[in-house]
């Protein structure tokens, strides 16, 4: 009796689970299946369930339009700006933790730091690059992130290196490594998982961010989210390409999570902890 009611409620469960995943999928499901339909058919109301599938948006985005730079200007700012935000943030987590005096007045600056809207450096920032010349480049792009993303990759490391006892430096001290070996060494090896889904969070930030893209890119820097805002044009939206679209914008993100979800699950309980 009480197998079988182990079982009832396994299935059950499972049963909840199916219906609560495809609740939040339909979205995508939905816009997925627009995009394999024609223009006309994507605004027919009610939908042709039987409409055959083509795969003409997809050509036309990249075909049409400069789509395929459009997609490695928005991967190169985000690998850049992920591997010099992790980089760099990494190494401050760690010497906040180990050897800065005031810690506890680092971490509250860089806390007050992600109270500041973003909107309020829109302006200032596009003056600035627009005085020194960088407008439309992939440089401005990149400084700009830096300022709103390297403070969230330092502060959510922060508990992670937290989470390395003392005494691994101290081991490591007396083996005759210096402080920079025994963080390279021993130290950053351990903490890679939550590096990892920082650095993934990180990647997700700067490959949908909108607001800084459109105020300082141009046409050799537009990166896909402005491209695909694009799309919404004065003879009305061009809802298959722009669904197309999505779904090439979304593809990226997917397969990063997946070839990496290893790492992400552990780091985001590996600093839960102490």
């Amino acid at each position: 009796m009480y197998n079988r009611k182990s079982k009832i409620e396994v299935a059950l469960t499972y049963v909840v689970l199916t219906i609560i995943t495809l609740f939040f999928l339909l979205p995508l499901l939905w816009i997925l299946r627009t995009s394999l339909i024609t223009k006309a058919e994507a605004y027919q109301i009610p939908p042709n369930w039987t409409a055959a599938l083509t795969l003409d948006n997809y050509i036309n985005i990249f075909v049409g339009n400069p789509f395929g730079q459009y997609f490695f200007n928005s991967f190169f700012i985000a690998l850049v700006t992920t591997l010099i935000s992790v980089l760099l943030g990494a190494m401050s987590s760690y010497w906040i933790c180990r050897c800065a005096k005031r810690g506890n007045q680092l971490r509250m600056a860089i806390l007050v730091t992600q109270m500041i809207p973003p909107v309020v450096m829109v302006i200032p920032l596009s003056l600035l690059v627009k005085s020194l010349g960088l407008d439309d480049s992939y440089f401005a792009l990149i400084m700009s992130y830096l300022s709103f993303n390297l403070p969230y990759v330092i502060w959510m490391l922060l508990s992670h290196f937290e989470s390395i006892p003392r005494e691994l430096d101290d081991a490591c001290a007396v083996d005759g490594c210096t402080q920079l070996q025994a963080y390279f060494r021993v130290v950053l090896p351990l903490v890679m998982p939550g590096i990892m889904a920082t650095a993934v969070y990180s990647f997700v930030v700067c490959w949908n961010e909108f607001m800084f893209a459109l105020n300082l890119t141009g046409l050799n820097t537009r990166t896909l989210p402005v491209a695909i805002a694009s799309l919404d044009t004065q003879q009305g939206v061009m809802i298959a390409e722009l669904c197309a679209s999505t779904i090439v914008a979304i593809l990226p993100i997917i397969f990063l999570t997946i070839f990496i979800k290893k790492y992400l699950v552990q780091g985001l309980t590996y600093g839960s902890v102490k």
